[in-house]
């Protein structure tokens, strides 16, 4: 059970800016594929609308940090528009080559648009937005770097941070590493998945990080499949 006592740091194949190629493209294939079966889309979903909820306003401007593919922008999109919500949205993801796929795949979407950006760089503040949504995207990040960044959130956020990413336990790693080992063709995906769940978050976790970070209104939810769903409001 140590392994799973505090977070790892080892870093994942995905962490590098420049990876990119037919093995980038297979592993965010199966990444969107692994996300919506276990829930995860729905995770996100919840949080937004409970902001919504909280604030009810003429429309709304949602940024997603590490979005990848732009696969969760497509869910949020399809989400708003059944419910008549008007949002405008932003990609924001330090790999080049992977906004570029991005681009390409939500090209049809005109109410979104794609960013390549380090989040802890000076450029991220620029813009405020309504709500940021981080979708397995935190637990790439240190403890310290994590307290850093939502600091900064504090000041680019009008309502809220959803934060939608994995708890740390042993029967969500043993069961990544089974079904990675068997139905996944990706290396990328097989490494990376056990890895990001070693990297991942228990509660009291959650409750430090965002103390330190100055948030004092904070909602941490477990859903299944091991998920927590944070909460992080923003008084205005």
């Amino acid at each position: 059970m140590g392994k799973f006592t505090s977070r790892s740091t080892q870093k994942e194949i995905m962490d590098d800016l420049e990876v990119d190629g037919p093995e980038l493209v297979q592993a965010l294939s199966e990444l969107k594929t692994i996300n919506k079966l276990l829930g995860g889309n729905k995770v996100t979903l919840s949080g937004i609308n409970q902001l919504i909820k909280k604030n009810p306003q003429e429309d709304y401007s949602i940024a997603d940090l590490g979005c990848g593919r732009g696969d969760m922008l497509r869910v949020i999109a399809d989400w708003a528009y059944q419910n008549e919500i008007p949002v405008a949205l932003t990609g924001i993801d330090a790999n080049p080559n992977i906004i570029a796929i991005a681009k390409e795949k939500l090209s049809d979407y005109k109410n979104i648009n794609f960013r390549v950006e380090n989040v802890f760089s000076d450029d991220f503040l620029k813009e405020p937005v309504d709500i940021i949504t981080c979708t397995l995207f935190t637990h790439h990040f240190t403890d310290a770097e994590l307290i850093q960044l939502f600091s900064s959130f504090k000041e680019k956020v009008r309502l809220g941070v959803v934060i939608n990413d994995l708890h740390r336990h042993p029967l969500a790693y043993y069961s990544i590493r089974v079904l990675t080992k068997y139905f996944s063709r990706s290396s990328m995906v097989k490494n990376d998945g056990p890895l990001s769940v070693l990297r991942s978050f228990k509660k009291n976790d959650w409750s430090e990080i965002l103390n330190k970070a100055g948030f004092s209104d904070v909602e941490i939810t477990w859903k299944w499949a091991f998920r927590w769903k944070v909460l992080a409001l923003k008084h205005r």
